[in-house]
């Protein structure tokens, strides 16, 4: 009997396609305010305005904008 191996996962498996610039900005911005202690929507947003990465409709960023984004997103 063989030994068990897990299945094969993948971390980017549910992409459609390769991500944008502006997408891979705003990921290691998410990245560098978690990475600064932050916890929370409000403070992850509060970070999000202080950075240089804006939403697509630009404007600030808000906890609906955001929250709308990433469900587009699919994340």
């Amino acid at each position: 009997m063989s030994a068990y191996q897990y299945p094969y996962l993948s971390a980017h498996q549910t992409r459609t396609h390769e991500p944008t610039v502006w997408q891979m900005e705003l990921a290691a911005a998410i990245e560098a305010i978690f990475a600064k202690g932050a916890h929370s929507l409000d403070e992850l947003i509060e970070g999000l305005n202080g950075s240089r990465v804006k939403p697509p409709e630009g404007g600030p960023w808000t906890a609906e904008n955001y929250t709308a984004l990433m469900h587009e997103l699919g994340a």
